[in-house]
């Protein structure tokens, strides 16, 4: 039976090909999932390996947004028993500029971090290892990391700009510096500027002239006692010694590529499921095609767990290589995605590719036990046909009730009906869960019903392939004869272009609510922002030089972001320098919106969270909990985006947020009455030129730029989704090719009863293009469906419009159609070149 098994794989190469790409295609996916995430984590734990080397302790705050480490714990630390030396450091954010000072230098979204340097004679931390030139050793020297300076074309001796956000001003928007040094950092790709300036211009640029961002320490002793005794100490900070310090870097990055990994899986898990129900069909193909050759077997002496176990045993092989070819090619797909990202500057680091053992386990065990899997259920069919039936008729009847099953379906659809729309009602985390939980139910619905709705379905868009006359219905009988055949074919489309549906609707209705948002919120005529890809804001001198050199604004309003405590809830929002209602249109629910020095003012889910109303007081806190802020509520407002949780004024925003990350979100320019705008425009645009990253943009073009970052984004998820779309086609020419298998006596009498091989070929076509079609049009429903649902769960997080992108689906539609006749294409030519009497008489 072994020997069988293998020549009848080695007999049928076309289908076995077919078979193994689908598995090599899920495959795939997961095993360069895991080599993608691996290979960064390999990366980035290389360039973590250096820090804190030679620290006994660290002292930090808890929060990375925080005023730091004061200066007298700093004091108080240095005069402990068994402390030999202290280092304090600051750091902070900033932008590297052209030598011109016109053009930031693009990083792909990767931070651009200044920091102090210290001495090595001062310092507790192993110093950085300099390839050329010497450290900064007084204001306006810096020294760059090698891929800093290569990324912006500086070498030793030039001289440059830099902009720090937090102290450009009108009068000082720009340091001019010169760059002394280049020094090595481990792993040094990905886009990341590290600038090391002297320490005492560093505290001058990023400290409030009390605090530091954290201090290491040298031991006298032990420095796992010393940690202990100060962490006692100091129960506010977070006290680490060197292990602790590069093990809590790695967790972070851990974290951040585990929602990249679950992002992938995700795609490769559909993938997996859309090829198990072509390896379904290509099993039944096989053995539809080996039915009497598997009843001679049976009539010969095979046992019925024979003839089932040659069948498994092909599944096991087909498994196995494609697997081992999955991994193989998922080695590739990593290389290749990482590729792709580089060329798109995400910044991301590089390496040598990690291919670990559990890589390769995972994909050879996934592989394995969905291909048996969706072998089993042809291999117990034929172990359980009897041998005299087997030979007597072609193919095994499809002709069983469908009853249950679709019972079944029926319930689950309702099931999933009820979940989706309870899910619906509310927002969050837990809503979403609950729609998801329905998803899965309409899905599993879909393949359960799936066979009782085709029949009517098919018939029906029979409608469009009636101008062909005899030929179109011979085509639509032959898609609704085997609804079983049909479903399974069709809902690997069906998932496909569910997902497609649901991510299109995403898309869309995100890009509504913004213009919504941006139409009726927005008054002013300009919004100046930054650089889509820069992690920081703008320049905080950037409103002061708008009113000083542009005579036709009205109103000049910087936005700042703010983040602030109240108890253990965080809560962000906006800090505006001056009076909002002209710039924006908001609803005060309850209150005033005048601040005052002292005054706040809530959004309506943030004050029902927390039970406050209009004229409570109230005590905020910074990040790191270490300064209290008494404040009044002011005002109530009506849920928006543009202002978040809560809006404080400029003295509490500068009383909670530390001086290196004092920056703004944005800037609303209102014009006065009469203004040419296109004369502001170049007005705003000469103000601002100094600040190098400043976009001039009037509403349109500012939902223009929020759109192409979410086109972006549905790009990556299309490229992706591709896959599954690419396997939900070979699976229809698998299908095609099981149809014309089953239907030889059939097409051989056609052809000896005189239709034309052009005739053959078109009624293959249309049956192709029907079941695409009604793979599509489930798919589109069921995505329209869920995408509302997940959509209503969204409302909280500013996507309140629900957008159907109408002509995105038209198109899937029609393209779905033109798929299932370049998928007949193969399957088409086989059908007419059956030899009518060789068929007739089944040899």
């Amino acid at each position: 039976m072994r020997k069988v098994a293998l020549r009848n794989l080695a007999a049928h190469k076309v289908r076995l090909a077919l078979t193994l790409l689908s598995v090599v295609l899920g495959t795939a996916f997961i095993a360069g999932s895991f080599v993608f995430t691996d290979t960064l984590q390999r990366t980035f734990d290389g360039l973590f390996a250096s820090q804190a080397k030679g620290v006994d302790v660290r002292v930090s705050p808890k929060e990375q947004q925080s005023f730091g480490v004061p200066l007298g714990v700093v004091d108080m630390v240095s005069q402990m028993d068994g402390v030999r030396a202290v280092a304090p450091s600051v750091q902070g954010p900033l932008v590297m500029l052209d030598p011109e000072g016109k053009k930031p230098v693009q990083t792909g979204g990767v931070p651009s971090w200044g920091q102090s340097y210290i001495p090595p004679e001062r310092a507790v931390a192993e110093p950085e290892t300099f390839l050329e030139g010497v450290p900064p050793a007084a204001a306006g020297e810096v020294a760059l990391n090698s891929g800093g300076a290569e990324r912006a074309g500086l070498k030793v001796g030039d001289k440059t700009k830099i902009l720090i956000p937090s102290q450009s001003t009108q009068q000082r928007p720009v340091l001019d510096v010169t760059v002394t040094g280049v020094y090595e950092v481990p792993s040094d790709t990905g886009g990341f500027i590290g600038v090391l300036f002297s320490d005492a211009q560093a505290r001058q640029l990023f400290t409030d002239g009390s605090h530091v961002a954290f201090i290491d320490i040298a031991a006298e002793g032990s420095g796992d006692e010393l940690r202990d005794r100060i962490a006692a100490a100091l129960p506010g900070f977070k006290v680490q010694n060197g292990e602790q310090v590069r093990a809590d870097l790695k967790a972070q990055v851990s974290q951040a590529l585990n929602f990249i990994n679950y992002f992938l899986l995700a795609f490769g898990a559909i993938a997996l499921i859309v090829g198990t129900f072509i390896i379904y069909n290509t099993f039944s193909m096989i053995v539809a095609q080996r039915l009497r050759e598997l009843a001679l077997l049976r009539a010969v002496g095979a046992s019925s767990g024979q003839v089932g176990g040659s069948v498994v045993a092909e599944a096991l092989v087909i498994g196995l290589l494609g697997s081992a070819i999955g991994l193989a090619a998922g080695i590739g797909l990593a290389f290749g995605l990482s590729a792709v990202l580089n060329a798109f500057d995400l910044g991301l680091p590089t390496g040598s590719m990690a291919v670990l053992p559990r890589t390769a386990a995972v994909a050879l065990v996934v592989g394995l036990v969905v291909t048996v899997i969706s072998a089993y259920a042809p291999a117990r069919r034929a172990a359980k046909i009897p041998p005299v039936e087997a030979m007597r008729e072609e193919f095994a009847s499809a002709g069983e009730s469908l009853r249950v099953r679709t019972a079944i379906g029926a319930a689950l659809a309702v099931l999933g009906v009820v979940l989706v729309a309870l899910g619906a009602r509310s927002t969050g985390g837990s809503a979403a869960a609950t729609v998801g939980v329905g998803a899965l139910a309409l899905i599993l619905a879909v393949l359960l019903a799936a066979p009782a709705i085709s029949r009517p379905v098919v018939g029906g868009l029979g409608v469009l392939i009636r101008p062909f006359g005899p030929i179109g219905r011979m085509a639509r009988n032959n898609a609704a004869r085997n609804p079983r055949r049909t479903a399974a074919t069709a809902f690997a489309l069906t998932l496909g272009l569910m997902l497609v549906s649901a991510i299109g609707m995403l898309g869309s209705s995100a890009k509504a609510s913004i213009g919504v948002l941006v139409d009726k919120g927005v008054e002013s005529e300009y919004v100046l922002s930054g650089p889509q890809q820069q992690l920081i804001g703008l320049p905080l001198g950037v409103p002061d030089a708008v009113r000083a050199a542009v005579p036709e604004a009205d109103e000049v309003i910087g936005f700042r972001g703010v983040a602030v405590q109240s108890g253990d809830v965080r809560m962000t929002g906006v800090a505006p320098d001056g009076p909002i209602d002209r710039a924006l249109n908001y609803e005060v629910l309850d209150g005033t919106d005048t601040l005052g020095e002292s005054g706040i003012m809530v959004s309506k889910a943030t004050a029902a969270e927390h039970g406050w109303q209009a004229g409570q007081q109230i005590d905020l806190t910074t990040l790191d909990r270490n300064q209290k802020v008494p404040v009044t509520i002011a005002g109530v407002y009506k849920n928006t985006p543009l202002l978040a949780d809560v809006v404080v004024p400029p003295a509490i925003f500068e009383q909670v947020t530390p001086p290196a990350f004092r920056s703004n979100f944005y800037v609303l320019v209102t014009a006065k009455p009469g203004t040419d705008l296109a004369q502001m425009r170049t007005d705003l645009e000469n103000a601002t030129d100094q600040f190098a990253v400043v976009q001039v943009q009037d509403r349109e073009q500012f939902k223009g730029a929020q759109g192409r970052q979410i086109n972006t984004l549905l790009a990556i998820l299309y490229g992706l989704l591709a896959l599954a779309v690419v396997i939900a086609i070979l699976g229809i020419i698998n299908t095609l090719a099981l149809s014309v298998v089953e239907r030889r006596r059939e097409i051989g009498m056609l052809r000896a009863v005189g239709t034309m091989r052009s005739q053959v070929r078109r009624t293959i076509y249309l049956e192709s293009m029907l079941i695409a079609v009604f793979g599509a049009i489930v798919g589109v429903i069921l995505g329209i469906g869920l995408g509302v649902g997940f959509l209503r769960t969204l409302r909280d997080l500013g996507i309140d419009q629900i957008d159907i992108p109408w002509g995105q689906l038209t198109l899937v539609l029609i393209s779905s159609a033109v798929v299932g006749v370049l998928a007949a294409l193969w399957p088409g030519i086989r059908a007419a070149r059956t030899p009518p009497l060789a068929a007739i008489a089944d040899i």
